[in-house]
């Protein structure tokens, strides 16, 4: 009889071809896709002497959510070689920006079972922490197979996702079982999980929380805004997604909000050029930020194509706008913005980060909007009001210092289960001699 994975693999093999025309046609506006194809199958160059702790983060986000985890793990374990896996381009460069060369980097192989195979008999880590959402079935099994300790940290399971994942229950049970151990970022997200695979999933906190904005990221804040115009009224839309700012400039377009900059960073950099296009069709004044030059006194829109200055464009803002929201994109992070002291605006889609949301909101650190026209309203209105500015501002570094501790737990769970680790080591072997 058939296992649930026998045919998830089988589908996986009809998809093949799929997944390299998946590659060139990513590769049509972000080349860097044609870039260590070899590693997405399991072949790779670089290797360490010293044993491995593998820690996998997608793209961007979660590249940055894990810097904190990064520098504890770096303090406890100074004799082992933190391996960071990727699945984007975007993560992997954010990865050299932040990380440079005290960590390897590689992409995770496609989840067929020989690329797998080949990952962990390269690197042979000691110990595997996935991140938020990634449940790879041959993955997973592979890693349980060989006795490796996988941990879901951090994880998060929208609606959506779980009606997915239930459409398959025995493949995600099966899967969720045969890891080390899941840890949850909200109480909704453990119950949505332990539904799946009927067991206990403990709550840890979000690692977005613990990420402290680098002083060098503030200064450089500064800096932009004297660039800006220090007597200048800054809004920044936030990592905006397709569609998104189309709205946005019309909308502006028909405010009267005077001495208004707009600060524009698209979530994708392969899209810098189309919202470039963009911002020219609706005939506004626009400056790039990797022109580096002075911002003149008749320019509206920047355009912030640049990658790592997110916290520095947040420094530099008078109010926030975090993309991802006002379209049904599910929302991007709007914690970094809350920790440098800047009131927020949402839009109606944060199902991303739904408790993280609703809690900025019910403190007063972030206001939510229903579309464009009325996000330009409560702008003007903020915009007019120093003092509630000032308010969401310090809402926000509360909202933040209060929620923090997801660290903390992570590395509790990592430790035990490198204890256990370094104990099945040292049992195996004797097993296998007395045997």
């Amino acid at each position: 009889m058939f296992k649930p994975r026998t045919f998830y693999t089988l589908a996986l093999w009809l998809l093949l071809p799929y997944v390299f025309f998946h590659l060139l046609w990513r590769a049509r506006k972000q080349p860097e896709y044609l870039r260590h194809i070899g590693e997405r199958f399991g072949r790779y160059t670089v290797r360490s002497d010293k044993p491995v702790i593998w820690l996998h983060s997608v793209s961007v986000g979660e590249t940055r959510a894990v810097a904190t985890l990064i520098q504890n793990l770096r303090e406890r374990y100074p004799e082992h070689q933190i391996l960071l896996t990727h699945t984007t381009p975007t993560g992997r460069a954010a990865s050299e920006q932040l990380y440079g060369d005290d960590v390897l980097r590689v992409y995770l192989p496609y989840d067929y079972p020989f690329a797998v195979r080949r990952f962990l008999r390269h690197f042979r880590p000691c110990i595997g922490v996935l991140m938020e959402t990634e449940i790879w079935f041959n993955l997973i099994h592979a890693c349980h197979a060989d006795a490796l300790p996988l941990l879901l940290l951090n994880a998060r399971l929208s609606e959506r996702s779980a009606r997915r994942y239930a459409k398959f229950p025995k493949l995600s049970r099966a899967a969720l079982h045969e890891l080390h151990l899941i840890a949850a970022q909200t109480e909704e997200d453990a119950m949505r999980l332990a539904s799946l695979g009927n067991l206990a999933v403990p709550v840890m906190g979000n690692l977005k929380f613990d990420i402290v904005p680098p002083p060098a990221m503030l200064e450089q804040g500064a800096q932009l805004r004297e660039r800006f115009g220090s007597r200048r009224r800054i809004f920044l839309a936030a990592s905006t997604r397709e569609g998104e700012e189309a709205l946005l400039l019309e909308a502006l377009t028909h405010a009267d909000i005077h001495g208004l900059l707009v600060v524009i960073v698209p979530r994708h950099p392969q899209r810098f050029e189309a919202v470039a296009d963009l911002i020219a069709q609706y005939g506004l004044r626009m400056q790039k930020r990797s022109a580096f030059e002075p911002i003149a006194a008749d320019t509206q829109v920047v355009l912030g194509d640049s990658m790592g200055e997110m916290f520095a464009y947040y420094a530099a803002c008078d109010v926030a706008f975090i993309g991802g929201s006002l379209l049904p994109f599910g929302g991007q992070n709007l914690i970094e913005a809350c920790a440098v002291g800047k009131p927020v605006l949402i839009g109606p889609h944060t199902y991303n980060f739904t408790q993280a949301s609703e809690q900025a909101v019910e403190c007063g650190a972030a206001l939510r909007v229903s579309h464009a026209d009325d996000l330009v309203h409560q702008l003007n209105v903020l915009l007019q009001d120093v003092d509630r500015l000032k308010q969401m501002g310090e809402n926000g570094e509360r909202f933040v210092s209060s929620s923090r501790g997801a660290t903390r737990c992570a590395m509790n769970h990592i430790s035990l289960a490198m204890n256990q680790s370094l104990y099945n080591e040292l049992i195996n072997p004797q097993v296998k001699s007395a045997s």
